[in-house]
């Protein structure tokens, strides 16, 4: 592993973009961590549906109906956990997330997704709805548009944790511009 920080903060964005690539890679599926419309704290797993190095943002698809979007609204902190057991290395992001439904960012989104992905936005009624029993499967995507929003978390903390039997390694990176400061924390 790295001995420097710029190599490690490379690394972590390059575990980022092949988390978008790879579906069978750990970090295609980050916890996502936010508050409630109430104001407890709320995590969930998410898929990971792009990244952009150069604007510290990574993109996640929702169901617009669902109580993470209206937490969300209400407080837009929020942060995203990555863990690959295999390679033992933690990411953690945290920053703001804005929310897409009725604009080209969500258009663009849409129009990415694959025709089977978009039934899961079909669903009725919405997420989190108590039911008797589970309701089947979408079978068409009638309607799923107008239920499909776009995150949009962009990330000013970056923290890395390398579980190593030599010793582990942790290192924090902070934007408070175009730069970052970074620094080696004690794991």
């Amino acid at each position: 592993m790295s001995q420097s920080l710029d190599d490690t903060l490379a690394e972590a964005f390059r575990l980022l973009a092949r988390g978008v690539a790879d579906r069978r890679h750990a970090f295609h599926t980050p916890v996502l961590a936010s508050l409630a419309a109430d104001g407890a704290p709320e995590a969930r797993t998410i898929v990971l549906r792009g990244f952009d190095a150069p604007g510290r943002c990574c993109r996640l698809h929702s169901d617009a109906r669902s109580g993470k979007i209206a937490g969300l609204a209400r407080d837009g902190r929020a942060g995203l956990l990555f863990y690959d057991a295999g390679a033992r290395i933690q990411v953690r992001l945290t920053g703001h997330v804005t929310l897409h439904a009725d604009d080209a960012i969500a258009d663009a989104a849409w129009q990415a997704t694959r025709d089977f992905s978009r039934l899961i936005y079909a669903i009725q009624p919405a997420p989190g709805t108590p039911v008797p029993a589970p309701p089947p499967a979408s079978v068409e995507d009638s309607g799923a548009r107008a239920n499909f929003s776009v995150l949009r978390l962009v990330f000013d903390t970056l923290e890395w944790l390398w579980l190593a039997s030599g010793g582990h390694r942790r290192a924090r990176f902070a934007w408070t511009g175009a730069a970052p400061s970074a620094t080696w924390l004690v794991p």
